[in-house]
């Protein structure tokens, strides 16, 4: 699934996207990132409510190619900025975690766990 995929099943908005055409395969949902931190599994897309700086540098560390930020929060300018600088697309939509999770799932992200 591509990250144009991902935010047309949940009705997304792009915000930064070093590429779009890259393909995930797994999805995670958490507003924790030292949970995030503990992922082993490559190509995967966060899907989080928490919108910060710490949010791109934590998925940066944990080689995540794409965050997801849920229930209609808003990057700033300068987390558009970190998340381009490093190479991570970066989507906003409406939905909760609970529903986009569900919503990627359903179209065929698999689970990390």
């Amino acid at each position: 699934m591509t990250i144009e995929d991902i935010s047309r099943i949940i009705g997304g908005r792009i915000v930064a996207a070093p590429t779009t055409s890259r393909e995930l395969t797994y999805g995670f949902a958490s507003d924790l990132m030292s949970d995030v931190l503990t992922l082993t599994a490559e190509n995967v897309v966060l899907v989080t409510g928490l919108v910060s700086n710490q949010t791109i540098r934590t998925a940066a560390m944990a080689d995540i190619p794409a965050v997801v930020l849920v229930r209609n929060k808003k990057a700033t300018r300068d987390i558009v900025k970190l998340a381009e600088d490093s190479d991570i697309a970066l989507i906003e939509c409406n939905t909760s975690m609970f529903k986009a999770a569900g919503m990627l799932y359903e179209a065929g992200l698999k689970a990390v766990y």
